[in-house]
């Protein structure tokens, strides 16, 4: 990275507030402010790289960056393929539900039944989190959070399960049709993800994230998103 003077980093550009798209197409978000602070601490530039979150993983072990940063829950299988540093934000799957449904869906236990229709994104903890703890409820898996969202604002789905921050995001755009069931149900570590074979590299990167922590930078942007 200091040779080239150019940071790549991965992302998927659909996850809120992390990394999504402006009105200009633009790149932006959380991931990609705390990436940017990464660059200019290391006096190089950074470049986005997007990429579908299925096929994240392997654009990082064919080196065409040198970074995953997509709101990535570090776990044990995905540890087997590539090096995380330490946790940068401790999050929870919650559910996002059809606001008709309010008061009758009380917790996530009250969906594992085969009369509710889920909605999950392929290949994200929140569908295998469908898919382990609710096997009884119908299950429809789309390309993009958003298709799997406006099921649900369109009265075709009745709940979607994801990451607290995007759920909270989704209600907020739209207060008539989706309620947060806001109690996380899970245990999830966010983690930047790089290719094994580099104790350097994942060395500086915990002392970036304990640095920007503790001067106050990482709160910032956090409040700001």
């Amino acid at each position: 990275i200091i040779q080239s003077k150019k940071f790549r980093v991965c992302t998927d550009p659909g996850y809120e507030p992390f990394e999504m798209r402006n009105k200009s197409n633009d790149i932006i978000g959380f991931d990609i402010d705390l990436a940017s602070e990464m660059a200019k601490e290391m006096g190089v530039t950074l470049e986005i790289v997007p990429v579908a979150f299925d096929g994240i993983i392997p654009a990082l072990l064919t080196n065409k960056c040198d970074m995953v940063m997509a709101g990535m829950t570090i776990s044990p299988e995905r540890n087997l393929q590539v090096n995380f540093p330490n946790p940068y934000l401790l999050i929870g799957q919650t559910v996002l539900l059809n606001k008709k449904l309010e008061g009758t869906v009380r917790t996530w236990e009250d969906l594992n039944d085969p009369k509710y229709r889920m909605t999950g994104r392929l290949g994200v903890t929140g569908t295998f989190v469908i898919q382990e703890k609710m096997p009884l409820a119908q299950l429809n898996i789309f390309a993009a959070e958003n298709e799997a969202i406006l099921e649900i604002v369109n009265d075709k789905a009745d709940a979607f399960v994801y990451d607290f921050p995007l759920n909270a995001s989704y209600a907020a755009d739209y207060p008539d049709k989706l309620v947060p069931l806001d109690t996380p149900f899970t245990y999830d570590p966010l983690g930047m993800a790089i290719r094994k074979g580099a104790p350097d590299f994942l060395n500086w990167i915990n002392n970036f994230l304990a640095q920007v922590k503790g001067d106050g930078r990482f709160d910032a942007m956090y409040e700001y998103w």
